[in-house]
């Protein structure tokens, strides 16, 4: 397969310009304004970032992409589903609060904001995925399926189930209704080490289902059949007493995400923008943010979400980590095994290139690149 080519551009702003102009430019450059934006609905995929989580997007950059689809012709809107977990975004209504928190407008950003999966999380459609193994209909939301046009703008950072979250993650469990994410999901259910709890609670605090109990010892124990396996108590346990005793279940759910994509891109312009900026180890749906695990790199575009990530991941493995971060801590820890990934590194017991290598198998795109700086 031919290599795909992916746009690329630094964060530097000397005066006279500016980063949004930069991130315009850049997306002029990769061919964007070749899509016939023409009275088209055009869906923004974003993520509006959990209140208290500050590493999220701003929706400065949200505009420029608003701005140059509505110059296009095109009528945009931001969208994002609902998630499976408790927190800010679990509806429609506590969605939008979040966004308006977190800047998210019509004011700000220039179009308006939907939540692709509708006030509880339900309004989906059934896709078909053409050639999908785990998936064969995937539950997407309804107003994401409905746009004409698909445009996905995701923040760069790591994930404690998926390795790294980019443009197929941004897609695949992102467009996912709450149905859709519980299916991606469930291929595992955690449980806890009695020897490492320290009966902190944390974990029940984020735990949706109410799946989490103390015992008299004060250790938690999970309730198989009330979780759901959506994973949130292992990212902010922070005595790594929760772990998943599938061993493929993080590569089913990126197997699953990839056919997800799958299904949200086919048969349809797409155009994708990544920026690799406050590179947190863990997601956005987190209420808070670690400190950047290496330096800010820049902005990436491209047609193609594949080769998008994987040069966004090339890009991160070259940097070096940043002192003081959680994956210095990680390089530094007793008995540390390097896996010469900063997100392996980062999250051991994950594989980002079982998204990447499903999505090719796919015909999503392809992880071959030819990388042009603008």
């Amino acid at each position: 397969m031919e290599k795909s080519k992916v746009y690329f551009s630094d964060f530097r702003a000397l005066p006279g310009t500016s980063v949004p102009q930069k991130l315009a430019r850049l997306m002029k450059t990769a061919g964007m304004i070749n899509i016939d934006f023409t009275n088209k609905l055009t869906a923004i995929k974003i993520h509006f970032g959990e209140p208290g989580n500050l590493a999220y997007l701003r929706p400065n950059y949200a505009k420029v992409v608003a701005d140059l689809v509505r110059e296009l012709g095109g009528v945009p809107f931001l969208t994002d589903c609902n998630t499976l977990y408790v927190g800010r975004r679990k509806n429609a209504l506590e969605h939008l609060d979040a966004a308006y928190e977190n800047g998210f407008s019509p004011f700000s950003t220039g179009c308006q904001i939907i939540i692709g999966d509708g006030l509880k999380g339900t309004d989906d459609i059934a896709v078909p995925v053409e050639g999908g193994v785990l998936v064969k209909e995937a539950k997407i939301g309804r107003a994401i399926m409905d746009a004409d046009v698909f445009i996905s703008l995701n923040h760069f950072k790591g994930h404690e189930c998926t390795g790294f979250g980019g443009a197929l993650k941004n897609i695949g469990m992102g467009c996912g209704s709450r149905a859709g994410k519980m299916e991606q999901h469930n291929s595992g259910k955690p449980k806890v080490s009695k020897t490492r709890c320290k009966g902190c609670k944390i974990c029940a605090n984020v735990c949706a289902q109410q799946a989490i109990s103390y015992g008299e010892n004060r250790q938690a124990s999970i309730d198989q059949d009330k979780c759901v396996g959506c994973g949130r108590c292992l990212g902010v346990c922070n005595f790594d007493a929760i772990y998943n005793p599938n061993s493929s279940a993080n590569d089913d759910l990126c197997i699953k995400m990839a056919e997800y994509a799958k299904a949200v891109l086919d048969g349809r312009p797409q155009f994708h923008v990544n920026l690799v900026m406050d590179v947190s180890p863990f997601c956005d749906c987190h209420a808070e943010n670690d400190v950047p695990v290496i330096p800010d790199l820049g902005m990436f575009a491209s047609f193609d979400p594949v080769a998008l990530d994987q040069a966004c991941a090339d890009a991160c493995n070259a940097a070096a980590p940043l002192p003081g971060s959680y994956l210095d801590d990680q390089i530094h820890a007793k008995g540390f095994c390097d896996h010469h990934d900063h997100f392996s590194n980062i999250s051991p017991d994950t594989n980002w290139k079982t998204t990447l290598e499903h999505a090719e198998k796919l015909g999503i795109g392809t992880r071959s690149y030819e990388l042009i700086k603008i």
